[in-house]
């Protein structure tokens, strides 16, 4: 459960999130990714590898996080493969999550905020183990 410490109240994580509609969910996905495509850190690699097909990722976006806050199962990506090769670092991810829990606090209630917040949270930190970076990277031999 992702918990708000401002209204007390959890998201189940298992069920649709309460709270949330598809409307809001391209409001965020929308206004998070002009802001990762302005910032100089993050947006040089966004222009990069999606050069032409910046709407079509915005859809995907929101077909993504449809999927996790409202269980639609739109998202059929992979998002190890999409990753793989960029040159991530763990700063890069911390600066994603920052200008990501900025967005949904702005834009979403607090408890919806928190489950958006919690799941990107997640979903960085397996990114990370997947591509072998981070302190939660497995170091195989």
């Amino acid at each position: 459960m992702a918990h708000s410490a401002a209204t007390g109240r959890s998201i189940p994580i298992i069920s649709p999130a309460e709270g949330v509609s598809e409307e809001l969910i391209r409001e965020l996905v929308e206004t998070f990714y002009d802001r990762v495509i302005r910032d100089p850190e993050l947006g040089p690699i966004f222009h990069k590898v999606l050069s032409g097909r910046w709407s079509r990722h915005l859809a995907l976006m929101v077909d993504f996080w449809s999927s996790i806050a409202l269980r639609t199962g739109r998202y059929q990506g992979k998002p190890q493969a999409a990753h793989f090769g960029l040159e991530l670092t763990p700063e890069l991810f911390t600066r994603w999550l920052t200008l990501f829990e900025m967005t949904a606090r702005e834009i979403c209630e607090p408890d919806v905020a928190a489950f958006f917040v919690d799941r990107a949270r997640r979903i960085a930190e397996s990114l990370q183990i997947g591509l072998g970076i981070g302190p939660k990277a497995l170091r195989l031999p």
